[in-house]
């Protein structure tokens, strides 16, 4: 250990000079995600609240997310759309009680969340016929050639406490008689999707375009909505999380017509978040804003003798919720590795030159920046030194304190 700790301290021993340059906007949280540029709660002054949700007016707001949403994700005409209540967790949920149970069960998972909706589908729901496909760490991704898609498969698009993502959609084939059902809350917005090859997805308006936290959405294709028409879970499924009534969709919820009440402050500032989304050219404006900032932290890990990605696997590697280890500290005890962690983001928030920085509590020690659309590049070129600076001080303060 004492040579472990010895490395650490000694690599890049020398006393970085304080940055003074700070980011306009020091918000890098990876969820709820930092609001667009140029946001103001002012901006919701219009918002439909005191009235119910269910009048024409609150109605036509709560559509306008739905078209809106579909319309900058690009999403299948044939697939129907819905505001749900529980953020994605909720959304996710709604889709594991109502879907599962008909046919076998693959579960791809690499993350904290994949593992989340792997406990319930094993101990909770006791879907039978279930197999597992495990990364062995965090970083890691795992062999998913043998998943069979004649059986249901659920999986995240995007590891957002790993910082590993699906490379591409190749391996999903399109003949599949089973559904594919997507965790992709970190995903959408952020990276490219074919969702033609996802039969049941969900995402949040807390992640990647900044909204508010409690609702999530669903988007289902055809074979989805037929499985929910024609198959009747043998458990009871909840009030909140029913899409069917007597064996029929209930198409009400697509239309903006919520299981529960929502706020419509959130659905205000959603409308928001995706007006801003269209500025900015749509999905392919978004694309090219989050691929801009991955560059920046790219560039900055290549050339850095502290930082590495958690992601093994280039392929693999989030261009959203960017999760780094650090280089030298592999050999640490873990509590200690945490620590330091933690005071790196700790140094960095007291400076107020970025907030949120250190890695998922389930995540290993480290830290994650998120790199999305509503992050603007020139902060982030700003936050990095400040990290570098941060670092050099955390170790200082563990050679000091032996």
């Amino acid at each position: 250990m004492e040579e472990a700790v010895s490395s650490l301290v000694q690599c890049g021993q020398a006393r970085l000079t304080k940055p003074t340059l700070k980011p306009a906007r020091p918000y890098f949280s990876s969820g709820p995600c930092p609001k667009r540029p140029g946001w103001d709660a002012t901006l919701l002054r219009d918002a439909y609240v005191g009235r119910s949700h269910r009048t024409m007016e609150g109605q036509t707001r709560l559509k306008q997310v739905i078209d809106l949403s579909r319309n900058v994700l690009r999403l299948p005409d044939d697939y129907l759309v819905a505001i749900v209540p529980g953020s994605d967790t909720g959304a996710v949920e709604m889709l594991l009680w109502n879907l599962l149970g008909q046919n076998g069960v693959e579960v791809c998972e690499w993350e904290s969340f994949g593992r989340d909706w792997l406990h319930d589908i094993a101990s909770e729901l006791r879907v039978p016929g279930l197999k597992v496909y495990s990364a062995e760490n965090f970083g890691e991704f795992p062999d998913l050639s043998a998943v069979d898609f004649d059986k249901d498969v659920v999986f995240s698009w995007n590891g957002t406490t790993s910082g590993v993502c699906v490379p591409d959609s190749d391996w999903i084939p399109d003949d599949r008689r089973g559904l594919t059902i997507c965790d992709a809350t970190s995903a959408v917005f952020c990276m490219e999707i074919d969702y033609r090859k996802l039969d049941a997805i969900t995402w949040s308006w807390q992640k990647s375009l900044g909204g508010e936290g409690a609702h999530g959405m669903i988007a289902l294709s055809p074979a989805a909505v037929k499985r929910l028409e024609s198959y009747r879970p043998v458990r009871p499924v909840p009030k909140i999380f029913r899409l069917t009534k007597n064996g029929k969709l209930l198409h009400q919820v697509f239309e903006g017509y919520t299981i529960n009440t929502p706020s419509m402050l959130a659905v205000e500032d959603a409308l928001d978040a995706l007006a801003w989304a269209e500025s900015v050219g749509g999905l392919p404006g978004l694309l090219a804003k989050t691929g801009e900032n991955f560059s920046v932290l790219k560039a900055w890990v290549d050339t850095s003798l502290d930082v590495e990605f958690l992601a093994s696997n280039p392929r693999t590697i989030s261009q959203s919720s960017v999760c780094l280890a650090f280089r030298h500290a592999a050999n640490l005890p873990e509590t200690l590795r945490r620590h330091f962690a933690q005071r790196v983001s700790e140094i960095v928030a007291h400076e107020e030159a970025g907030y949120d920085i250190q890695s998922y509590r389930d995540a290993p020690p480290g830290l994650r920046i998120w790199a999305g659309a509503t992050v603007e590049r020139s902060d982030l070129e700003a936050l990095l030194p400040w990290i570098d600076w941060a670092i050099a001080e955390a170790r200082a303060e563990l050679s000091l304190n032996g």
